[in-house]
């Protein structure tokens, strides 16, 4: 089984900024596949069901960002059949509308991989990165916690869905393959 975990901050004050395009991404998800993310446990909401004929667990932290870690830990912990991680996240240092896959490695600053990392004491996860770019002016913690503008949501739009695609390329031919087919784009 994969646990797809999308990261981001629970609440409605965050639901469209940009730290939370990992949860926006599940969302897709969850929609195109009928899998409903609206069991609570403890420290995450989840929905089981297939995606491309493999078992997945979609998951969305209740934990904030900077402790995402515990949420995925715990899901590591209930389901003794996960054998697959993908962590979907935000990354500063990508352009909006980039999207890349990583099979391992360290956190790259990201305090909610940091926090997974730590927790599971393991890099050994994948990660789907999504573009948001940095800030021109001003902190970038201040900057991921706001919403996209009028003129970038179309383009964070359209990564998303590249991202669920990228998804299902990694589900249905590996890792490897949607890096090759991703990562040109």
């Amino acid at each position: 089984m994969w646990l797809l975990a999308g990261l981001g901050n629970p609440g409605d004050d965050y639901a469209h900024t940009r730290h939370n395009i990992g949860f926006m991404v599940i969302d897709v998800l969850s929609a195109g596949f009928s899998i409903p993310v609206k069991k609570k446990a403890a420290n995450y909401v989840y929905g089981r069901g297939f995606i491309e004929e493999q078992r997945v667990i979609l998951i969305k932290p209740l934990t904030f960002m900077n402790r995402s870690g515990i949420a995925v830990r715990d899901a590591v912990w209930t389901y003794d059949d996960i054998e697959n991680i993908l962590v979907i996240h935000d990354d500063l240092d990508l352009e909006p509308g980039v999207v890349r896959i990583k099979k391992t490695g360290s956190s790259g600053g990201h305090n909610g991989i940091q926090s997974i990392i730590d927790y599971l004491n393991s890099k050994e996860f994948v990660r789907l990165k999504i573009g948001i770019g940095r800030p021109k002016r001003g902190p970038a913690e201040r900057y991921v916690l706001k919403g996209f503008n009028k003129k970038e949501r179309p383009v964070i739009q359209e990564t998303i869905e590249r991202a669920v695609e990228a998804i299902l390329e990694i589900l249905t031919n590996g890792v490897s393959s949607a890096q090759n087919k991703f990562h040109r784009q």
